[in-house]
Formats: C-alpha cells, sequence, structure tokens
C-alpha cells in the first residue's frame, strides 16, 4: 500500500480543505484515498470525512488504483464530473434546438459532445430521462404545433418541421396532438369538447373531455376564467356546456367526492398530451397509491433515469388534467411540497385528505 504523508501535512495542504468543504469545483483535480477503507474518492464525495492522517492525494484515480485503492462505489471518480457531464448534454440540447428540423445521427452529436455515441446515449437519458433521438422528435413536434397554431398550412409545417413528407408526419404526431393536424391547426376547429364547472371543496373546477377521454382537470378563481383558459387550449373547437344527463357531470361529482369526502379517486378514460417523457411521468404517478407519496427523485430513478429530477418537476408542472393525473403526489427530496400550478394550499389539502382515507381503510 502507498506510504501516506503524516497527519499535519495533509492539513496543511489546500486539497484537504477542498475535501473538507466537499468542492464539486475540485472534481477531476484530484483523488483523495483512504487508508482505512481502502478506497479513494472525488473531492466533492458526500461520504463521511476521513481523519487527515488516514487521508493522502492522487492527481488521478489512475495513481490511486496504482497504489492498491479502489474506486468509492458512491461518488465513482473514476466517471466524469456530474457538471461536466451536464455541460455536455446542455451543449448537445442546444444542438438539437437549433436544428430540430435536420437529420442528426447519433454520430454526430457524439462528435459534439467530444464522446462516443454509446455514452452520449447513456449521460443524455440519464440527465434528461429521453434519448436524444426522442428529444429531438420532441423539438420538432413543437415547431410542427407553433406553425399550425401561426396559421400555416399543414403541407408548410409538415416541411418546415423536417418531416419530409405527410405520410411522416402523421406517423410521428399520431397521438401527440390528440387530434388531426388539420384539426389543430383550426385551433381544435372540428373537434367537440364538453365541460363542466363546479365549485368543489377546492373551489371552482372546470373538467373538460374530448372523445378519448379526459383532457382538462383545472381549478381556477372563477368559472369565467377557467372558459377562458379552455379556449385558448382550443381556438377553435366546439365547447360545449355538458348536458344534465352527460357522463361528465356524473364524472366530476366523483371527483368532488373524492376531493371532499375521501372516496376513491375515479378511475376515468384520459386524453393525455404531452411529450414522451411527461406521459412516461404521469403514467408512473398514476401507479402511486393513494395516500403515498414519492419524491421526484424516485419518480425519476423510477423510470431508469435517475438525473433526471428536474425534468419530472417539469413534466409535473405541465400537467393539464389534476388530480386525475396525481401530480401532486410528488414532493421535493427532503420532503417539501414542492411546487404545484394551482397553489401548495390545494396540493397540501388533496394530500390531507387522501392520507385521511388511506389511514381509514382496512
Amino acid at each position: 500500500m502507498h506510504a501516506l504523508p503524516d497527519a499535519g501535512a495533509i492539513s496543511a495542504d489546500p486539497r484537504f480543505a477542498q475535501v473538507r468543504a466537499r468542492d464539486r469545483a475540485a472534481d477531476g483535480r484530484f483523488v483523495y484515498a483512504v487508508r482505512t477503507t481502502g478506497v479513494f474518492c472525488r473531492p466533492s464525495c458526500p461520504a463521511r470525512a476521513a481523519r487527515p492522517e488516514n487521508m493522502a492525494f492522487f492527481a488521478s484515480p489512475a495513481e490511486a488504483a496504482a497504489a492498491g485503492f479502489r474506486p468509492c462505489k458512491r461518488c465513482k471518480p473514476q466517471g466524469e464530473p456530474s457538471d461536466a457531464v451536464a455541460d455536455r448534454v446542455r451543449a448537445v440540447a442546444d444542438y438539437i434546438d437549433a436544428r430540430a428540423g435536420e437529420p442528426l445521427p447519433l454520430q454526430r452529436l457524439a462528435t459534439v459532445a467530444g464522446v462516443s455515441p454509446f455514452h452520449l446515449q447513456r449521460m443524455f437519458k440519464a440527465a434528461m430521462g429521453i434519448t436524444p433521438r426522442e428529444y429531438q422528435a420532441a423539438k420538432r413536434l413543437d415547431a410542427f404545433k407553433s406553425s399550425l397554431r401561426a396559421g400555416e398550412s399543414v403541407l408548410g409545417a409538415v416541411f418546415e418541421a423536417g418531416y419530409g413528407s405527410t405520410s411522416r408526419a402523421y406517423e410521428q404526431v399520431d397521438g401527440a396532438l390528440g387530434m388531426t393536424p388539420s384539426a389543430y391547426r383550426a385551433g381544435g376547429e372540428g373537434e367537440t369538447i364538453v365541460y363542466a364547472v363546479r365549485t368543489v371543496a377546492l373551489g371552482p373546477l372546470m373538467m373538460a373531455a374530448t372523445g378519448r377521454g379526459v383532457c382538462f382537470v383545472q381549478f381556477g378563481d372563477d368559472a369565467d376564467g377557467l372558459r377562458d383558459r379552455l379556449a385558448r387550449e382550443f381556438p377553435r373547437a366546439l365547447l360545449r356546456c355538458a348536458d344534465e344527463g352527460a357522463a361528465l357531470n356524473g364524472w366530476i361529482e366523483a371527483l368532488d367526492a373524492h376531493l371532499s369526502r375521501g372516496a376513491p379517486r375515479p378511475d376515468l378514460p384520459l386524453d393525455l398530451r404531452g411529450t414522451a417523457f411527461q406521459i412516461r411521468v404521469w403514467r408512473f404517478l398514476l401507479g402511486v397509491r393513494s395516500g403515498d407519496v414519492v419524491s421526484y427523485g424516485e419518480v425519476a430513478r423510477g423510470l431508469g433515469a435517475p438525473r433526471a429530477v428536474r425534468a419530472v418537476g417539469s413534466a409535473c408542472g405541465a400537467n393539464r388534467v389534476g388530480v386525475l393525473v396525481p401530480c401532486h403526489r410528488a414532493l421535493r427530496g427532503d420532503g417539501g411540497l414542492g411546487g404545484y400550478r394551482w397553489g401548495l394550499d390545494r396540493k397540501r389539502a388533496v394530500l390531507d385528505t387522501e392520507r385521511r382515507a388511506a389511514a381509514e381503510t382496512p
């Protein structure tokens, strides 16, 4: 085993202060080894700090390994620092953003990142929750939708977004728009959306549905504001208030019973519209049992993308189907409520109701 300097020399070394501070900026510059455990770590390792007399510094992981130490399983010092990985992923995402309509082979993106295609695929999915190809598809869809909203013809929007042909566009966007491209371009023209508004325990609430299922559950300040919000989403759709005997009335009453009396959350057909990653997050949360909560990090790990914590939070914020898609069950890692697009008081109230109901269930 490598001979270690005395405690005084280690304590006086500037690198010792960086290890004590768990300084991420020092990652990649050196590693430190611990004689009592036989492992070496990066400076930012969250493990309990070692005594100076048991430490030694090495310029690289290779030097530490040559001295007989093994890499820490917690901080993985032989891997690239997390900040550097984030920079590489951000560079690739920016590159795709600027060229979403172009063919972008993985090798080309890997050259931008300065890593192998295999390495890029893994690091990008770990950070973003989706592959570079899926990310580009989502950006291309956003461009397609923007063109349609701006009044561009379907054919023009197809080529502007880089699909190459109308048949390919229909293949790619089927289900993502929730309607045909021509209907989307018309602001939902030809699409009938039925809605109902009730004042429930948590204030005015609107539920709206297409022929596929519930596409909109929102809290608001008043019925007029909720109608305006729905109309902005589908400016030319036929918005129709549910008839007295319509199924939607029963659905919203069942949701009210869940919110006010702790009845089971109604299992209703859903018309979900979002990116591939957003829908994966929403489906994961649909599997969380009523009364239970998960952290954004647990969701990310459950999806096989442990670094995509922020992306999970963004997906929760983009959810248009409140309560039925239970994003309120996702919390911060420290147990804090985190965000909620309809206010933290509502999030707390829904969670409290579900927890009480779960506690009363034998």
